[in-house]
């Protein structure tokens, strides 16, 4: 199992970046992908996760209405659209996969993360 994070970097406070993860090693179509973070200090937490087929999205409060999950099973590759940031999302930001089909847990191997920094 395999997962690539990219698209990180520095951004001003109410700009948005795109986080993509390019995934290899087994059958991306069959599983749960996800995305979580870590800030300094802090424990890892879900940001939010994708269903196999993409249909049934999950995400934490903190993030509903200004990150987007999506996938796409063609490309092995499952992305975070994330708007509106703010300089408490500044984190390193970790790809998942989870279990087959939907449902918890939603990692169980992790990419090595990307920083993304908000600030002004």
């Amino acid at each position: 199992v395999q997962l690539v994070e990219s698209g990180g970097g520095l951004v001003q406070p109410g700009g948005s970046l795109r986080l993509s993860c390019a995934a290899s090693g087994f059958t991306f179509s069959s599983y749960t992908m996800s995305w979580y973070r870590q800030a300094p200090g802090k424990e890892r937490e879900l940001v939010a996760a994708v269903s196999s087929a993409g249909g049934t999205t999950h995400y934490a409060d903190f993030v509903k209405g200004r990150f987007t999950i999506s996938r796409d099973n063609a490309k092995n590759s499952v992305y975070l659209q994330m708007n509106s940031l703010k300089p408490e999302d500044t984190a390193v930001y970790y790809c998942a996969r989870g279990r087959i089909g939907w449902g918890t847990p939603y990692a169980t191997y992790w990419g090595q993360g990307t920083q993304v920094t908000v600030s002004s």
